[in-house]
């Protein structure tokens, strides 16, 4: 009870450090005094420009991104009752890359923000897929299976265009973009996605006693006044807001909403609706100490976010297996 109580306050002291350590972190050689003097207004336009303008989007971006992909992954966990649920597995984080790597294709740069919108609108397609499947009382088996194929499809499309990709450079875009970053992102990336992912965050948090009372089964969730198709509903429109979002303006990042959930959900006494609050930090946490890393490491070209969190979440959840495998049995 006492870890439980405690888990909250943890997770935002780690964000809040961690947010700092981004703020610091970075080529140009900046310290605290001129994060204070940059607060304080005293710094000069140089500086200004470097903390205001290139790190606090990243800091931002990886709340918003990471928090939003760890509640994802921990509704959508509660929801299809599958510890390997994540927000993958809906399928709407490949037909969002998908969108994104058409619009590269294409190279539609004269419309403002033309790749996020084309991700956003690959994301809006595959959720109109599974909510009409969802609308239709489908089973969770369904719902899984329908995910599986939308997000196959999405991938086959984007290998597809990347295969006849006009020209190396398009190519290039479109594999670093797939790959997940937040660098050179802006304040206006910030203010685009914020809305969604706020907006999706909002309804899954809505969900927690639904997905509480799923632990019991469908026929006791029904039983206590809780309508099976408004939860799934519910679930997969702010998953698909949130990741959909998310991707649109950082590209694929992965292993976010299998493992946090994971980590923490012992923390919470295996509680599905407690989980929703601590996944949501857990996973801000995750990306803003993997942004810290891609900086830090040597290296001429910065390492992309996503197969930073590769790297950190395979072995972590490898890890998982193997500690709990004889409560698996």
């Amino acid at each position: 009870m006492n870890t439980q109580r405690l888990l909250i306050p943890i997770l935002i002291s780690v964000v809040i450090v961690l947010s700092g350590v981004s703020l610091l972190v970075g080529p140009a050689d900046l310290g605290p005094k001129d994060l204070i003097a940059s607060l304080s207004g005293t710094s000069d336009e140089v500086t200004q420009t470097i903390f205001w303008q290139i790190r606090l989007p990243r800091v931002l971006l990886a709340f918003l991104v990471g928090g939003s992909l760890g509640l994802s992954g921990a509704a959508l966990q509660g929801l299809l009752r599958n510890p390997l649920a994540e927000p993958g597995i809906i399928g709407v984080s490949a037909s969002a890359g998908f969108g994104a790597v058409l619009a590269l294709y294409f190279a539609t740069f004269g419309m403002a923000w033309s790749v996020s919108v084309a991700a956003m609108t690959g994301a809006l397609i595959a959720t109109l897929v599974l909510v009409f499947l969802a609308g239709r009382d489908a089973s969770v088996l369904t719902l899984i299976l329908a995910g599986v194929a939308i997000n196959s499809l999405a991938a086959a499309l984007t290998a597809l265009a990347l295969n006849l990709s006009p020209n190396p450079f398009a190519l290039a875009d479109m594999v670093h973009w797939l790959m997940g970053s937040f660098a050179d992102r802006s304040l206006d990336d910030v203010l685009l996605s914020a809305p969604f992912i706020l907006f999706g965050s909002a309804l899954l948090l809505t969900s927690g006693r639904g997905i509480q009372a799923l632990v019991l089964g469908e026929e006791t969730a029904q039983s206590l006044g809780f309508s099976l198709l408004r939860l799934r509903l519910v679930v997969i429109f702010g998953s698909a807001l949130c990741v959909g979002a998310g991707v649109a303006v950082s590209g694929a990042i992965g292993f976010v909403g299998l493992v946090v959930p994971h980590i923490l959900r012992p923390f919470t006494g295996h509680d599905p609706a407690r989980l929703l609050w601590p996944s949501i930090l857990g996973g801000a946490a995750l990306l803003l100490a993997a942004d810290c890393l891609v900086r830090l490491l040597p290296g001429g070209q910065e390492l992309k976010l996503g197969v930073v969190t590769a790297l950190i979440g395979a072995p972590m959840f490898l890890h998982l297996i193997w500690t709990t495998r004889k409560y698996m049995r």
